[in-house]
């Protein structure tokens, strides 16, 4: 059965500001070396002339960066594919979708993500479900990376405000 997470955030960069960071290749490399080092890499990264943004990254998921019992049970090559897709709306919202497909596991996870303006800069409201089809473990995995999502999304956004303003 899927697991719903809903994960809000907020950091003192503004929309503009973070949609700006979200454009540049450089954002997404400093990014990636910090929250997975060369275990991940930058697919490709497309700006519509539009201001639509649609980033894809992988990560490597080896053994060894997983805990004890999930890293045993997952084949060596598992790989996680990523992708987030940001469009402006007219309310000073930008709207967002984004996917999570494995290679080597039968999983997949999706959802929906806001960036909105509050006075102190910007709340990040990332919210979906994930699915790891694997008997008996599945649950488990699927808590750990829930979990993990919940951490990471306000460090991710942390790190944006970090590095807009030139201290990442």
């Amino acid at each position: 059965m899927p697991r719903p997470f809903d994960v809000t955030t907020e950091t003192s960069a503004g929309v503009s500001d973070v949609v700006a960071a979200f454009s540049a290749q450089e954002y997404w490399l400093a990014r990636l070396a910090a929250y997975g080092g060369d275990s991940m890499t930058l697919d490709s990264l497309v700006v519509d002339d539009d201001g639509g943004i649609v980033v894809r990254t992988t990560q490597d998921l080896r053994q060894e960066m997983l805990p004890g019992a999930i890293g045993r049970l997952l084949p060596g090559d598992t790989a996680i594919t990523r992708t987030e897709s940001w469009r402006p709306a007219t309310d000073g919202q930008v709207h967002g979708e984004f996917t999570i497909a494995a290679r080597g596991v039968p999983s997949s996870g999706a959802g929906t993500m806001v960036l909105q303006p509050v006075p102190a800069g910007s709340r990040l409201r990332v919210w979906g479900s994930l699915e790891v089809r694997i008997p008996i473990m599945g649950g488990r995995i699927e808590r750990y990376v829930a979990d993990l999502i919940a951490r990471e999304v306000p460090q991710m956004q942390q790190f944006t405000a970090s590095w807009i303003a030139g201290e990442a």
